[in-house]
């Protein structure tokens, strides 16, 4: 009896070895997709962008006061650009574009596996290649924050990123949000099987390894109780920023909610970065 059970025991623990990992892989690979409902989907004409082989569903909502740049929203994992009908509402009278639309891999975009900005900033470059003029302030949350670090520190049309809930480096968040039953061996071998799945390199996959390459203005805010994403993930791409800076902690704040409640400093600190880029003046600090 006793030998029949560690038996079973041994077969178990053989079984999920094997299998964790490419759990772990499917999870990191493919978030939930989640598309619009039909009033969403209602809500303005849709536009696609034509990234690498993959269509992007879309909006575009041009400004309704006199122009002064674009701002290209882009949203988190698991979700889609829904979360752009307000960013709309608030800045199109105030003189933006405001450009959005659903990540490969999420909402009514094709693809069907998530890189975490791998891939995705060359997306974005993609979009930008067919907009109007700039500045381009890009305005990110958690996935996005991070898709807009990495392109900003690439493509110089980008004159200001806002980063809301940005992971420090993608091997580090995927490790602090496994399930405790995940060993450092299962996660290593889920790592290995995503990169094969995915043809990435998680490693490369690093907001603040690119935030060293960023000399344009950033404004980074996080959560104070943030448990998804702690916010010494901000701090280190803010520690790691070489252009103007600001960190802004919101007290009380979970994951996916600094944003919501930083508004007016969001527009505060736009309306400083985008009158010298106007006027040519010289660029304000922001430390």
């Amino acid at each position: 009896m006793v030998l029949a059970l560690c038996a079973a025991l041994a077969a178990a623990t053989a079984a999920g070895c094997r299998t964790l990992p490419s759990l772990g892989a499917n999870g990191l690979l493919h978030p939930a997709r989640h598309r619009l409902d039909a009033s969403q989907r209602a809500a303005a004409p849709a536009v696609v962008y034509q990234a690498d082989a993959i269509a992007l569903a879309g909006w575009r909502f041009p400004a309704t006061g006199p122009r002064r740049g674009t701002i290209v929203y882009l949203h988190g994992v698991a979700d889609n650009r829904a979360g752009a009908l307000g960013v709309a509402a608030r800045f199109n009278p105030r003189g933006f574009d405001v450009v959005a639309y659903d990540s490969r891999a999420h909402g009514d975009s094709g693809g069907d596996v998530c890189t975490y900005g791998y891939y995705e900033k060359r997306d974005l470059q993609r979009v930008l290649d067919v907009l109007d003029k700039g500045p381009f302030i890009l305005i990110g949350s958690s996935l996005g924050a991070a898709v807009a670090l990495q392109t900003a520190a690439e493509d110089p049309r980008i004159s200001a990123v806002v980063a809301a809930e940005a992971f420090s480096d993608l091997a580090t968040v995927a490790r602090e949000r496994a399930p405790w039953f995940f060993t450092r061996g299962s996660i290593r071998r889920a790592f290995a099987i995503a990169e094969r799945t995915g043809d990435f390199k998680i490693d490369e996959v690093s907001p603040a390894a690119a935030a060293r390459r960023i000399a344009i203005p950033v404004l980074l805010l996080h959560g104070s109780r943030d448990g998804e994403t702690p916010p010494i993930h901000s701090q280190r791409i803010f520690d790691a920023l070489r252009g103007p800076r600001r960190l802004s902690i919101v007290d009380g704040a979970g994951h996916n909610q600094s944003l919501h409640a930083s508004w007016p400093e969001i527009e505060r600190w736009i309306d400083q970065v985008i009158a010298p880029l106007v006027s040519g003046a010289r660029q304000v600090a922001f430390r």
